[in-house]
């Protein structure tokens, strides 16, 4: 037991001291409903009963918008999971406060990406598998693989056979998540073959479709859903029922190009 009382003042004094704020990455849309980066220098505050730790050198981040915390979240693994970040960024990912990564990419899927990724976060990754062009035995094997490596779930692409869905879901034991990107997506026959939850990506008709999969499915399959590019647009598709947000950062490129804009002004 040590002698010396607890000098509370001095501690907040210190924790000030240090300069514990950070820049918060986000987009904005303007008056022409064009999205852009927007960097901003925020104080930590101290939350009731949630206390913060922050540094000088890890100070800029890619924030989530806050009305993602709406959704009611998937646990998986003991791991509550309301947002995931839609990337394959590696800065990005280790520089972001997603509660965990879509690792979905517009190419072949390969083992030392999926890899990469996996190790790069310090957070659950989602890796995608195929569903297009990769799909067969393939992809039964790259999940088995992204599994191993330590995926949290595969994630199938919407044209990917409900039999090829039944066999990764009999190899892999974590979360099969099944893509959905319109009303004609066989969503029934995917849960049916396998898959333990969906991915829904209807671009703006995704608040529509997450409605029309909760009228037929119920509350007990879990949605992650597409939330849009504004606070309104997430908050449309957490009410029609997704219980969990991926959100697609800005490019790093933009970020950049805004951070090297807010250098020439402070100069």
């Amino acid at each position: 037991m040590a002698e010396d009382k607890f000098n509370k003042e001095a501690f907040l004094a210190h924790y000030k001291g240090r300069g514990y704020s950070y820049e918060s990455i986000q987009t904005e849309m303007d008056d022409e409903n064009n999205s852009h980066v927007v960097i901003k220098e925020l104080e930590h505050p101290l939350r009731k009963k949630v206390p913060e730790f922050s540094s000088k050198l890890r100070h800029r981040l890619v924030e989530v918008p806050e009305e993602i915390y709406e959704a009611s979240g998937i646990r998986i693994f003991g791991h509550r999971i309301k947002s995931l970040l839609f990337s394959t960024d590696v800065a990005l990912i280790r520089n972001s406060n997603a509660h965990a990564i879509m690792s979905v990419y517009p190419f072949t899927p390969q083992m030392a990406i999926n890899q990469s990724l996996i190790n790069a976060s310090s957070v659950p990754v989602f890796t995608g598998v195929g569903g297009g062009t990769t799909t067969g035995e393939r992809s039964i094997q790259l999940a088995f693989q992204s599994e191993q490596a330590g995926a949290f779930g595969v994630v199938v692409n919407s044209p990917m056979e409900n039999d090829v869905i039944r066999q990764i879901a009999q190899v892999v034991d974590v979360p099969v998540v099944a893509t959905i990107s319109n009303e004609k997506d066989d969503f029934v026959g995917k849960l049916n073959a396998g898959a333990n939850m969906l991915n829904v990506s209807g671009g703006a008709n995704t608040a529509q479709l997450v409605t029309m999969i909760r009228q037929e499915v119920g509350e007990i399959v879990p949605i992650i859903a597409t939330g849009g590019p504004t606070g309104e647009s997430i908050l449309e598709t957490i009410e029609a029922g997704a219980n969990a947000i991926t959100y697609t950062p800005p490019a790093s490129a933009d970020i950049f190009a805004e951070l090297m804009d807010k250098y020439r002004r402070n100069k």
